[in-house]
């Protein structure tokens, strides 16, 4: 049995839309009708971490951390592969640097997406507590 199950279409150019459960999703190599596949991996990414790390909180005891906002910079290499990401967490909550820590490694363990990427593409996180 298949758990997930996409269809992806291209009428011409680098241009695609793939249908994923009841949405269109636009991916464009050329950025012009919508982000590049480098670009909405890193954003699927970071759209994967952010509930993971409030995950990660409610374990640590932390129920409430407010507004989380995650900046995510991607490096390419010689040949336009992805090479490098980061992310520069902030969160609304005032937590302690072990705190703040810990929940970024547990949710490291909760992101499927963080489980998916081979080990050297993993994201870099920075988390910056009492943000907003």
């Amino acid at each position: 049995m298949v758990d997930i199950e996409t269809s992806t279409v291209s009428e011409e150019g680098y241009a695609c839309t793939s249908q994923v459960g009841d949405f269109d999703l636009q991916i464009d190599a050329t950025d012009e009708t919508g982000p590049n596949p480098n670009a909405a991996l890193v954003a699927t990414y970071a759209s994967c971490y952010l509930p993971a790390f409030r995950v990660g909180g409610s374990q640590r005891g932390e129920e409430d951390l407010g507004k989380i906002q995650i900046d995510a910079s991607a490096d390419l290499d010689e040949d336009d592969d992805l090479s490098a990401i980061a992310f520069d967490v902030h969160v609304e909550a005032d937590l302690d640097d072990e705190t703040a820590s810990d929940i970024a490694e547990r949710a490291e363990g909760i992101c499927h997406v963080h489980s998916a990427l081979r080990d050297e593409l993993r994201a870099d996180v920075s988390v910056y507590p009492g943000a907003f």
